[in-house]
């Protein structure tokens, strides 16, 4: 064992046991891998390398200090020589662990649903603090069918954000029900409760707040507005894993909470989703619901048959579980690890003009990453324009981007999926054509747009790497910033 190696936590060695596979790149909702050549290089770096050099990165940090962000030489854009060129960690990382995992289940024959989605269940629901745990096959699905199990419908309105990623939306579309925007808290990025009660009429069924790239909604004014009027809350906690507001994981505050399990999420097993919840009969709902409407505890036959109510197929494979079990042993050692690299970035990040990192409300007591984001201000970069600021960082060897995995420049309360479902005989049987041709005007958000032109951010993969990483991620922005005005010339 290294001299950097005995240094580690005895939680940190235990993640190094049989941890020598590279790691591959990672993926993310709709985005590309930025384009990358996998490499030999890209491929070298494993489990055990990345923990060692975040060790080694901290014992350098307590003697260099943790003074500002430094600039130095021609951008790479212009011709000179990148901050970094050695790779990020790449995500998902697996270990031995997931292989030891994944073999018995093949070797079964048991594929579908059976006792290992039983037992990530469990694992999933004790890790959140929940009482129920479902898993489905995605977290769309398992937003899908939380509004079928809650009875949201033909005719219902739901409250939710414009900055989410189309998953959000489409299963609200679905049930028939229309999407109601409110917008955004410009600070957290997140839906502003202020914002939702002026959109609540007798047609209000819910509240779907979004728990975006890991932040956390004020749940406690949410939950007090649907208190007030009656309304259900279902969580999308898709991106947020982990994450607590008042000590409480998100997930578990609403009546239902959903996650993804999707490649690029914090916790991965390649595709799949997850219902947390504490309503039994509730649960027993959506349990039939995703297993073609069979009975399942208060979910009874009237007459005998074997499928009492409507349902739909939506089941999470056995394979699928029994990584997600293994990749939840090493989950909250990575959870604490992005938070730290997280907060040093962004003490860095903040001292640089035109760099403004999206912040928390006071209640949040444990920030989740699937991004980390933050606004850039082009008009302090000297009119540099976003583009050009992005593809400067990536020249400098850090890879981020606009999107951050939710949209693709277009908020929800504007993409074509509306259109297309407004269009539709049943929502034209539905609903008023005075209601549907007003929606657009009726749901503008200036806040959620301004947002949308100003994002910048890198993926949760490269919070896990060494403080020397993050210093950089800062080095670069503030080598752009201080030839801002070169490279604005240059465009």
């Amino acid at each position: 064992m290294s001299d950097v190696t005995q240094n580690i936590s005895a939680q940190e060695q235990g993640d190094l046991v049989a941890a020598e596979q590279p790691l591959p790149l990672f993926d993310i909702e709709g985005t590309p891998s930025m384009g990358r050549t996998e490499t030999m290089q890209d491929r070298s770096m494993t489990r055990r390398q990345l923990l060692e050099a975040a060790v080694a990165g901290t014992a350098v940090l307590a003697v260099s200090g943790r003074g500002q962000a430094r600039a130095a030489g021609v951008p790479a854009a212009l011709g000179g020589q990148p901050v970094r060129t050695a790779p990020f960690p790449r995500w998902p990382a697996f270990r031995e662990a997931d292989e030891q995992a994944v073999l018995p289940v093949l070797r079964s024959g048991v594929w579908s649903r059976s006792k290992v989605v039983d037992e990530a269940e469990k694992r999933f629901a004790r890790l959140m603090g929940a009482k129920h745990c479902l898993a489905t096959c995605n977290g769309t699905n398992a937003i899908i069918t939380s509004l079928w199990a809650l009875g949201i419908g033909a005719g219902d309105e739901v409250i939710t954000t414009p900055y989410t990623f189309v998953g959000t939306i489409q299963p609200i579309l679905l049930a028939g029900a229309l999407p109601v925007f409110a917008d955004i808290d410009p600070d957290t990025w997140q839906i502003d409760p202020a914002r939702i009660e002026a959109k609540i009429n007798s047609n209000t069924a819910a509240i779907l707040p979004v728990h975006i790239i890991g932040g956390v909604c004020d749940m406690d004014r949410i939950n007090a507005i649907a208190g007030k009027h009656n309304l259900k809350v279902i969580e999308d906690a898709c991106e947020a894993h982990g994450a607590e507001w008042k000590g409480g994981k998100v997930g578990t505050l609403g009546d239902l909470g959903c996650f993804s399990f999707q490649n690029g999420k914090s916790l991965t097993c390649g595709e799949g989703g997850a219902i947390l919840g504490r309503d039994d009969n509730l649960m027993d709902r959506c349990y039939s619901y995703h297993n073609f409407g069979r009975p399942k505890g208060s979910v009874v036959p009237r007459h005998g048959e074997s499928y009492p109510v409507l349902g739909t197929k939506c089941r999470m494979a056995e394979y699928q579980a029994s990584i997600l079990i293994t990749q939840m042993d090493s989950f909250d050692a990575e959870c604490k690890r992005r938070s730290e690299n997280a907060a040093y970035l962004t003490e860095k990040l903040q001292q640089i003009p035109g760099i403004v990192p999206r912040k928390e409300y006071a209640g949040v007591t444990r920030t989740a990453f699937y991004y980390y984001g933050f606004r850039y201000k082009k008009e302090q970069f000297d009119g540099l324009s976003r583009e050009r600021f992005i593809a400067a960082m990536r020249a400098e060897g850090i890879a981020v981007d606009a999107s951050l995995g939710v949209l693709s420049g277009t908020p929800m309360n504007k993409e074509g999926c509306l259109d297309d479902a407004f269009q539709s005989k049943g929502f034209q049987r539905i609903y008023p054509s005075e209601k549907l041709s007003n929606y657009r005007a009726e749901n503008e958000c200036p806040a959620c747009d301004r947002l949308v032109g100003e994002t910048v951010g890198l993926h949760q993969g490269m919070l896990l790497g060494a403080r020397q990483d993050m210093d950089d991620i800062a080095n670069a922005v503030a080598k752009i910033y201080e030839h801002r005005r070169k490279l604005a010339a240059a465009g």
